[in-house]
């Protein structure tokens, strides 16, 4: 295979992506004969490329598929101003811009584009698979489907004290100041968004040993995106998916609640759902790992097969 560093436009500037080709991809055909089908990548809050997507990545090129795995703009190495300024319809564009992208490329099959999306993106690709009917399939795994179930996840005291600092964000970016951020994750009782005994723990494991560049890879993101938690409930969406639809569901997740997404996600006409005993952080490493990326390359070979 061949991984390669591109950029697609995104807003007012642009989001930066690996592009990952199997070997004998027909990147230089003109015809749709020899062209590969292309599963569109990218992570959850305040994650970027590096945090474990590349294993995902590889797996499913070797298998055949070309893969576009992206950072949101305002994160990791795409552009933005500010930085860790993370907003859902902003993150959403760029999804639509991914897929433009991937369809756009040569060699690849713009009528077999396949969503994956994990944690919070893993409810990014239910919404934009559910409005662009042209996606061949969706694979969301422990998915963000529900805000106020996610929220009640958080104590009442840190909630209050990150609506405080929401409130402190929305007042300085009123006033053009630089955002007030708060970590994406930390231990129980502290002040950040995910607080759970697993979350830095898990959030820990995923991250590279070296970052791009040798900078730290930054985990906080502007307050002000707690005032949206509440309003974001992707998985009512569901329901609007005309293709398959892959949903992994961890059954001791203490971020996105697996209850409120069974819910959600049996309401997708053609979704299948996968149930692991495992915590939100789990399928990414290890042993649950390869039992997850062994799944949806079951799935994905039944819906979106490579022609060989």
């Amino acid at each position: 295979m061949t991984r390669t560093d591109v950029t697609f436009p995104s807003g007012s500037t642009h989001c930066a992506a690996w592009l990952y080709r199997p070997e004998d991809s027909g990147e230089d055909s003109g015809e749709s004969t020899g062209r590969v089908p292309v599963v569109v990548m990218a992570h959850g809050l305040a994650g970027v490329k590096e945090m474990r997507l590349d294993a995902f990545a590889e797996r499913f090129t070797e298998a055949g598929y070309a893969c576009l795995v992206f950072d949101y703009r305002h994160f990791g190495a795409s552009g933005g101003e500010p930085r860790q300024l993370l907003d859902v319809a902003a993150q959403r564009q760029d999804w639509q811009a991914a897929v433009a992208c991937a369809r756009s490329t040569a060699g690849l099959d713009g009528d077999r584009v396949v969503l994956w999306g994990t944690s919070f993106a893993g409810g990014h690709v239910i919404a934009v698979g559910a409005a662009d009917p042209r996606v061949a399939a969706v694979i969301s795994q422990c998915p963000f489907t529900d805000g106020p179930a996610s929220s009640l996840t958080i104590p009442p005291l840190t909630s209050l004290r990150l609506g405080v600092r929401a409130v402190r964000d929305q007042v300085r970016a009123a006033r053009g100041r630089e955002p007030l951020t708060v970590p994406s994750y930390g231990p129980p009782g502290s002040v950040a968004l995910m607080t759970s005994p697993d979350s830095e723990p898990g959030v820990l494991r995923l991250l590279p040993a070296v970052a791009p560049g040798g900078d730290e890879v930054r985990a906080d993101v502007a307050a002000r995106f707690a005032l949206q938690i509440t309003r974001h409930r992707p998985g009512r969406l569901a329901r609007r998916l005309t293709c398959p639809a892959l949903f992994v569901v961890c059954d001791h997740d203490t971020v996105a609640p697996p209850g409120p997404t069974l819910r959600h996600v049996a309401r997708a006409p053609h979704g299948t759902v996968v149930r692991v005993p495992e915590g939100h952080f789990d399928i990414y490493v290890g042993e649950a790992f390869e039992r997850n990326v062994a799944e949806q390359l079951a799935f994905l070979q039944r819906h979106v097969p490579v022609v060989r």
